[in-house]
């Protein structure tokens, strides 16, 4: 029988399945039932510095709600502070302590200082791992690229001087050179990288001509951008790769793997088939390895990267080059028609 066990981060995993972060890891009964059904890891759903910012304005902005209607309601309410990323720290520990397999915890701050602080204060908890949360939405034409990737691979640095624990990064794909900034992050002592965010993206509804805000759940089809970066940076950096997006079934999963995954994040699926998707998912790929005559994702791992193929144009330009010119036999288009 296939062996599916993996290294992600100098953690042994039963699996290459890690259950991406979102509200389904929040909770101790939720993270219990992932792991029943065969997740090898959790990523806690990441602690956001602008929510716990916005949150202790409200809180400030509801107690001096009434603080001047007169005299006598001079301090009405007594001094509360906003409990900050306490309250995340407190659920983390939770869910840590509610299972057996590693608990990887996700951050998103603003400022350097917090970056660290959030980061020194996750080490508490017992995480097994941090995963940066990294991206950049442009507002302004004037910030150069230079600027913003500096910026994050300080934030990096700054962290694995103050953090005992792994630290991935988890990414976009919109930097300008998104394999060199992979290499820097690499170099910058990332123990591993995520590809990719899957940032949110408003819609805009034509009949009220009002911003609408719908899903973002994954499909199959977005696993292929991962999979190309995947493909190429396998072998070229010494951290762990781990392949998000897309991945639905075991099929997508397996791709990946060969591709040069070291681990898979998945999200969408358990929400769209439930916690049996994370079950059916690793019946797919040890059914698959048995009867390819694999004994462990090693065996396989990587056969499709770049690295390892003799064609030196897989994966780049010129593979839609050649798809344009055999767009005829490919559509199968009739002219005629």
């Amino acid at each position: 029988m296939a062996k599916l066990t993996t290294n992600y981060l100098g953690l042994d995993l039963k699996n290459p399945v890690i259950v991406g972060a979102s509200n389904l890891t929040t909770k101790p009964g939720n993270a219990k039932k992932l792991e029943e059904a065969g997740a090898a890891a959790l990523v806690y759903k990441s602690l956001f510095e602008e929510e716990l910012e916005l949150d202790a304005l409200k809180l400030s902005q509801e107690l001096d709600e009434y603080d001047e209607r007169h005299a006598e309601m001079i301090n009405l309410f007594p001094t509360v502070d906003h409990a900050g990323p306490d309250e995340y720290l407190y659920d983390l520990e939770e869910v840590v302590n509610a299972v057996k397999i590693p608990v990887i915890a996700s951050v998103n701050a603003v400022k350097k200082t917090m970056w660290v602080e959030y980061g020194k204060k996750i080490c508490e908890t017992g995480a097994a791992a941090i995963e940066l949360n990294f991206y950049y939405n442009p507002s302004e034409t004037e910030t150069v690229s230079e600027k913003i990737e500096n910026e994050q691979i300080d934030i990096l640095k700054a962290l694995k001087k103050e953090v005992k624990i792994p630290i991935a990064v988890k990414i976009s794909p919109y930097y300008t050179n998104l394999l060199h900034f992979i290499k820097r992050l690499d170099d910058a002592g990332a123990d591993g990288i995520i590809m990719f965010n899957r940032l949110f993206q408003p819609d805009i509804n034509i009949e009220t001509e009002e911003n609408e805000y719908p899903d973002n759940y994954s499909h199959p089809d977005d696993q292929r951008l991962a999979l190309r970066y995947t493909a190429l940076s396998y072998g070229n950096i010494s951290g762990n790769i781990s392949a998000t997006n897309g991945i639905h079934y075991g099929t997508d999963a397996i791709k990946l793997l060969l591709a040069g995954a070291d681990t898979l994040q998945i999200v969408s699926t358990i929400y769209k088939n439930g916690f049996v998707a994370i079950t059916e998912m690793l019946k797919d790929i040890e059914a698959w390895m048995d009867r390819k005559g694999y004994k462990s994702i090693d065996d396989f791992r990587g056969k499709l990267a770049k690295k390892n193929l003799k064609d030196p144009y897989a994966y780049r330009r010129a593979q839609y080059i050649d798809i344009l010119l055999n767009s005829d036999q490919i559509f199968k288009f009739d002219p005629q028609r």
